[in-house]
């Protein structure tokens, strides 16, 4: 392993002692402490030189990134540029303070629809107002990731149930391919559902034009038959340099048109007062959003073997989302293709990362040279980078394997095909069937029973709490009726998973009545953590 990629196992020891040794210092702040805890910039940046890997991986990912932060930018519904900049501030921010050394974070699709959802509702797109919002946003985005990997909030990302994540982002590819459908066949729309833009779309071929469906679907032959040739194949470069050129022969269909060139200064020159109506999205963005790139920086841990620290990532993701909303970009996440890339060219350290916004920023006086390019082009980037997010094999098996979490999974698909672009309602309302069905399954206690002699053995299973304390009792009075012989009862509690005071005095009421019947009772295997609660009741 290099050694700037030491875990925080190894750097770090058992954070109980750490505050032993810190205890009465005067310099051991909870500031300081907390970022002990995450294992932060103080012993893991600057690491050693980058490697050639990294030298490699910066650039070929950066190539990669601006054709497509312009495409999420169009997406997000923000002006060009705004993309670019988010493409320059965010990688090297998220690698230096996140916990991956692979994962490339900037602009993606389903943050940039969630942006969109979370904004167009309130104004039109492509506005200055609009642009300036989303800045807001992704400042927001950034706070609530830096408080909950402050906070040590990291087990939240396990908290999203995969039938509520499977059901959201397939509905979400969907409407993402489906937004750039209107720009593919050359027929603008004004509705609000992309749903309904793409189909008012495809019922007016009258308005279709030849140009862009004919670049469009090049662009995403490109990508798509690239990846099958190659890990590498630079398809979104090769369809960026090929959409200039036919625009530079005088293609005439919609442009990105005028881009400026440079950076912006950081500004704090937001609009504050909407703060209110934009914290419930920022919430669900920071949630949803964290998903990527958790999964993707436990993917390639899991390879190389080494700690992923959910904290630090959400820190190092709340990071660059400030930076980005304060270079007026828009809320970013982990991108599954750009790290893919990132690791195939060879890079070793996050120094692939730096580079990778190192060499966006150097590019930025040449943006430019790209307002020619055709909006088609895009459409096709954002349509293919949509497509790898449809997967259909966690629905056949939540079919086959639980048909609960399949209907968790499905309405939440439906709900956010239906509640676009206000698509943060479909995240909630799958949570709350997923809350449901968690609570349903609870309140069931299923008894095995079996008898030997005059004893009758009784193993509930489930949760024993005040939810399901009934049940059980009326089970096991239930048994109890249908063997009115026995003089014995043992109750093997090894199959209860939690116990809390309802159920252990719902055992109390059993326990006194068969005392009246003649009955002895004992408990058998009850849990360490639970063993004290019932001897303080049943005594």
């Amino acid at each position: 392993m290099p050694r700037n990629d030491v875990t925080d196992a190894h750097r770090h020891p058992d954070i109980t002692s750490m505050r032993g040794r810190h205890r009465g210092a005067g310099g051991a702040t909870w500031w300081r402490l907390t970022v002990m805890r995450l294992g932060w910039l103080a012993d893991r940046w600057p690491p050693r030189l980058p490697s050639k890997g990294d030298l490699l991986a910066g650039p070929s990912v950066a190539l990669v990134l601006i054709p497509q932060s312009l495409a999420y930018a169009e997406l997000a519904g923000v002006p060009p540029e705004r993309g670019l900049y988010t493409a320059a501030a965010a990688p090297a921010i998220a690698a230096i303070s996140g916990s991956s050394r692979y994962l490339q974070s900037g602009p993606v699709a389903l943050t940039s629809l969630l942006a969109m959802g979370a904004l167009a509702p309130l104004m039109a797109t492509g506005t200055a107002e609009y642009a300036a919002h989303a800045a807001l946003l992704a400042v927001l985005v950034g706070i609530v990731r830096v408080l909950l990997g402050l906070l040590r909030g990291g087990a939240l990302s396990y908290l999203m149930s995969q039938p509520v994540l499977a059901g959201f982002t397939v509905g979400a590819a969907i409407l993402i391919v489906a937004s750039q459908v209107p720009t593919l066949l050359g027929v603008p729309s004004d509705a609000d559902n992309p749903l309904t833009a793409a189909w008012h779309a495809v019922l007016t071929p009258a308005g279709w034009q030849p140009g862009p469906i004919v670049l469009g679907i090049a662009t995403i032959a490109i990508l798509l038959g690239g990846r099958k040739l190659h890990a590498l194949f630079p398809g979104a470069l090769i369809a960026t340099v090929l959409g200039v050129l036919v625009a530079t022969a005088g293609f005439g269909g919609p442009q990105v048109g005028a881009i400026p060139a440079g950076l912006p200064l950081p500004s704090l020159d937001l609009p504050w007062p909407a703060v209110g109506s934009l914290v419930l999205p920022a919430v669900v963005i920071a949630l949803v959003g964290f998903a990527e790139p958790a999964a993707i920086a436990r993917r390639y841990a899991a390879q190389e073997n080494e700690t992923w620290n959910p904290n630090r990532e959400f820190f190092g993701q709340g990071v660059a989302n400030l930076a980005s909303g304060l270079m007026t970009g828009y809320p970013v996440g982990g991108s599954f293709s750009r790290t893919a890339l990132n690791k195939l060219s060879g890079a070793t350290s996050r120094w692939s990362a730096v580079l990778t916004g190192g060499w966006v920023l150097a590019l930025l006086p040449l943006a430019p040279l790209l307002s020619g390019l055709p909006t088609a082009v895009l459409a096709g980037l954002v349509i293919a980078a949509a497509v790898s997010l449809v997967e259909v094999r966690p629905f056949r098996e939540y079919w086959r394997l639980s048909l609960p979490q399949f209907g968790v999974a499905v309405p939440t698909l439906l709900a956010t095909l239906l509640l676009a672009p206000r698509m943060e309602r479909a995240v909630l309302l799958g949570v709350g069937l997923a809350i449901a069905v968690h609570l349903w399954r609870e309140l069931r206690v299923d008894v095995e029973r079996w008898l030997e002699d005059d004893t009758l053995h009784l193993r509930p299973r489930g949760v024993l709490y005040f939810g399901s304390a009934p049940d059980a009792e009326r089970q096991i009075r239930a048994a109890l009726n249908e063997s009115p012989e026995i003089h014995q009862l043992v109750l093997h509690l090894d199959g209860i998973g939690r116990l809390d005071v309802t159920g252990v005095l719902a055992l109390r009421n059993l326990l006194d009545r068969l005392a009246l019947d003649g009955v002895d009772v004992h408990l058998d295997h009850v849990a360490p953590n639970a063993q004290r609660l019932v001897d303080r009741v049943l005594r």
